[in-house]
């Protein structure tokens, strides 16, 4: 699919025709450069590798100053391959934000927050103090029982239990595109989606 890296700026909430607050995230996506195209001749595929967000030049290894100064473009911080792009497009071309409209649907990829060791009710939902997990008493959070006796003398893999939380990649998918400011390079979307403000995301048609 086609798409932008972009950077989340953060919630907000605009008014629709109706009156009704819808709730939406503001992304700052792209203008993103042409790093690489990848070919069927030379990669056994078609791709465009697109390079988001400047790095100083020693903060870069000579590798990727070399990788970046075919593309006449400086060193940058977060690269992504896309495939299916409509048109053509050689190194060194920008694709900005106009590439997205207003009411269609994307979907946004991002690392959610990090939430580090968690217990089973945050993490999993279990009942807790009122539903008293799996009946103990005096024990409001824990888990309870997690496997039988005798047989097969062993926990199920899979068994939820507490354990590290977040720090996934999670894909938001359908979300509505409800404005496009073009001259600020952002792009303004229905609902909520993963990762921490300033963190990268990435933006497919």
């Amino acid at each position: 699919m086609s798409g932008l890296i972009g950077k989340k700026i953060g919630m907000t909430s605009i008014f629709d025709e109706n009156g009704k607050n819808i709730p939406c995230t503001v992304i700052e996506a792209g203008p993103c450069v042409v790093t690489q195209v990848r070919t069927m001749e030379v990669d056994g595929y078609e791709a465009l590798q697109l390079g988001f967000d400047d790095k100083t030049e020693k903060h870069a290894t000579k590798a990727d100053l070399g990788h970046f100064k075919k593309a006449g473009t400086s060193a940058k911080k977060k690269v992504v391959e896309f495939q299916s792009f409509e048109g053509e497009f050689k190194l060194g071309d920008n694709i900005t934000v106009e590439l997205f409209n207003e009411g269609e649907f994307v979907d946004v990829q991002g690392v959610s927050k990090g939430k580090g060791f968690q217990g089973v009710v945050k993490r999993h939902g279990f009942g807790g103090v009122g539903q008293a997990t799996h009946g103990q008493h005096n024990r409001l959070r824990a888990p309870g029982s997690v496997g039988a006796s005798s047989y097969p003398s062993r926990v199920f893999k899979g068994m939820r239990m507490a354990g590290r939380m977040g720090g996934n990649n999670v894909k938001v998918q359908n979300l509505r595109v409800l404005k496009v400011v073009s001259d600020k390079n952002l792009l303004v979307v229905k609902g909520a989606i993963p990762g921490c403000k300033n963190s990268y995301v990435i933006i497919q048609k």
